[in-house]
């Protein structure tokens, strides 16, 4: 059975018990759920500011985009995250904004920006779970950046497949080439290059629309 709006944000919001009834009812009628199906744009740099998101069910990508069309993925948002990103309109310090695309069938929770942010400015606890969350989404920005200009790219490839492999708990991926690009921030063709490679030297098996990882205390060697 499906939680109710009010036992959602109990469960999800440390500072929920130091609401007043007031600012309980105020965020309770400004959330409202969403469902968004695999491919989709959750949210684009042109659109107006989305506020908070909550993801109750399935995954998010959150990337931002150069004017020539490439992106690189920030980070993902699985269950129970939070994002504040996608929230410039109520905190001044975001001055860059995020591209969302929904990367499986996804039922999120949005917070409206304008009830949140009074909240927010009446209750120290609300300002300071902002605060401390926006900081934890631009560690993660960090380290996608730390990933492009500090590691080599086949460091970054086997670390992403790897990563990929524990998440998912099988050793074969269903991606495509153009997908893993989006992800570690290259070219298709610099994928498809680097896990031929890879196919050569035994760490892995290609066939289309798949990659089945076959040595990998190799890919972890690579990696160290």
């Amino acid at each position: 059975m499906q939680k109710n709006l009010q036992e959602v944000l109990e469960g999800e919001f440390p500072f929920w018990e130091k609401l007043n009834e007031k600012e309980k009812e105020q965020l309770i009628a400004g959330a409202a759920r969403k469902e968004y199906i695999k491919g989709s744009m959750v949210h684009s740099a042109s659109e107006k500011c989305l506020g908070l998101i909550l993801v109750e069910q399935g995954r998010l990508r959150v990337y931002v985009e150069s004017e020539e069309g490439r992106d690189i993925t920030l980070y993902r948002l699985e269950r129970g995250d939070i994002c504040t990103l996608s929230a410039s309109c109520f905190m001044s310090e975001i001055t860059f904004e995020v591209m969302i695309e929904a990367e499986s069938d996804c039922d999120i929770v949005l917070m409206n920006p304008g009830v949140f942010n009074r909240v927010a400015s009446e209750n120290i606890y609300v300002e300071n779970y902002m605060y401390k969350q926006t900081a934890a989404r631009f560690s993660d920005v960090m380290w996608a950046m730390q990933q492009i200009l500090f590691l080599s790219f086949d460091k970054r490839l086997a670390l992403f497949l790897l990563d990929e492999v524990a998440k998912s708990g099988e050793d074969t991926l269903v991606m495509t080439h153009e997908q893993i690009a989006k992800y570690v921030g290259s070219a298709r063709e610099v994928v498809s290059r680097m896990l031929k490679y890879f196919e050569e030297e035994g760490y892995v098996k290609l066939s289309r629309g798949k990659i089945q990882i076959l040595d990998e205390d190799a890919l972890e060697e690579l990696v160290s």
